[in-house]
């Protein structure tokens, strides 16, 4: 990946990933986070071990982003182009396309 392809996913992963570390941490830690998305084999889901790895990228120093972090960040960028677009009516409030979206690091009620 090129520093132009860097700097782009750099950009739209700070425009869509709109929770600060704490936030997301906390919301991690709740039984709503843990309720929604495709389990993996440890029974964590792919959305919440992606918010883990999104905490340590939103701590970590730009320049000390790896390819692979960058990687990471175009496929939270990806999901959650996605996901929004298949945005529900209705009261969004305690919906499970609010939470699996924020586990990914997005609230689209913000």
């Amino acid at each position: 990946m090129d520093g132009e392809e860097r700097e782009e996913t750099w950009n739209d992963f700070r425009e869509l990933v709109n929770m600060t570390p704490a936030e997301l941490e906390k919301w991690l830690a709740s039984d709503e986070s843990r309720s929604v998305g495709q389990q993996q084999g440890g029974g964590e889901s792919t959305g919440h071990a992606s918010g883990r790895r999104i905490v340590a990228i939103l701590r970590a120093k730009k320049a000390d982003l790896t390819d692979d972090d960058h990687q990471h960040m175009r496929k939270v960028v990806g999901y959650v182009r996605r996901h929004l677009a298949q945005r529900p009516s209705g009261d969004l409030q305690d919906s499970r396309w609010r939470h699996s979206l924020m586990n990914w690091g997005h609230d689209p009620l913000v």
